[in-house]
């Protein structure tokens, strides 16, 4: 069984998308569209922009969105038995496995940006990887830090977990963790503490939206961050969606699950390589490739 995985925040890079633009009328009619429905030309800033202005929350997830997403419509012979996505990668999941219209994915993605960008804004946060250590060790000494938001947020493979909180939090968390064994403890270039519970503004925000969009039966199943397993309802989809942005991206279990489940080839959509090395470290005997 094949499964497609999206790519989250931190996949962009500076011409993502270039290539697809212009070898394919399709899918420069969608890139067109969604400058319309942006109000900017997102295209501009994708193709010719520096890594800086790829940075911008608002900008970073409708790229990564837009490259994934659009990589999936316009495929050759693109028959998913299953979909997952990074956090972000979640909603182009949607997209592929037509529980949302891209249209509409596209403005839920901008709207999530504006929400967490503010999200950051009230609460300076921000998220670090912690490497080298059990799962278990790195929850355990965040639940003991008294005081300050430090929860587990990414877990993105074995030994590879990301943590995010306040900024003081994570100071202390990234001491102990080292003391208890972790070989690095890594403060990310991010703009506050995604996946914790400083942001539930934006979930609040993001809740209404998502509640005023209408979603469709998928084609196949979606392995979500929140639940880890096959999800084919609507409400069921749309609450995970809602839930993902203060609860932790389960990536390892997601990956496990879909394995369990028949899953044998996990093909990477749109830009990057980062969820196939993932899988890789999950299950050395996955095949991993990406969409041609």
């Amino acid at each position: 069984m094949v499964a497609y995985m999206f790519p989250g925040q931190g996949a962009q890079f500076p011409g993502m998308g270039k290539s697809l633009y212009e070898s394919s009328s399709e899918a420069k009619a969608l890139f067109e569209k969604a400058n319309e429905i942006l109000g900017f030309s997102i295209t501009d800033i994708m193709f010719d922009g520096t890594q800086e202005e790829l940075k911008q929350t608002n900008v970073t997830q409708p790229a990564v969105f837009l490259h994934s997403a659009i990589a999936a419509l316009t495929a050759s012979n693109f028959n998913p038995d299953m979909v997952a996505g990074h956090s972000l990668g979640e909603f182009s999941a949607l997209v592929a496995n037509k529980a949302l219209k891209f249209e509409d994915a596209l403005k839920l993605v901008h709207q999530r940006a504006l929400a967490m960008q503010e999200a950051c804004e009230i609460n300076p946060s921000t998220m670090a990887a912690i490497l080298g250590l059990a799962d278990e060790k790195v929850e355990e000494i965040c639940a003991s830090i008294e005081g300050q938001t430090v929860v587990a947020a990414n877990y993105n493979c074995p030994g590879q977990l990301v943590i995010s909180g306040s900024l003081e939090g994570i100071q202390i968390a990234c001491e102990q963790l080292k003391e208890a064994g972790a070989k690095r403890a890594l403060p990310l270039p991010v703009g506050g503490a995604f996946h914790s519970p400083l942001m539930e503004p934006a979930k609040l925000k993001l809740e209404a939206a998502i509640n005023a969009t209408t979603f469709s039966e998928p084609i196949c199943p979606v392995y979500q961050n929140v639940s880890t397993t096959a999800v084919s309802d609507i409400e069921a989809i749309k609450a995970n969606l809602i839930a993902q942005l203060t609860a932790p991206v389960k990536w390892t279990q997601s990956v496990q699950n879909m394995i369990k489940d028949g899953a044998s080839t996990f093909i990477e959509c749109g830009p990057g390589k980062v969820l196939q090395g993932l899988v890789k470290k999950i299950n050395k005997e996955a095949e991993t490739k990406s969409l041609d």
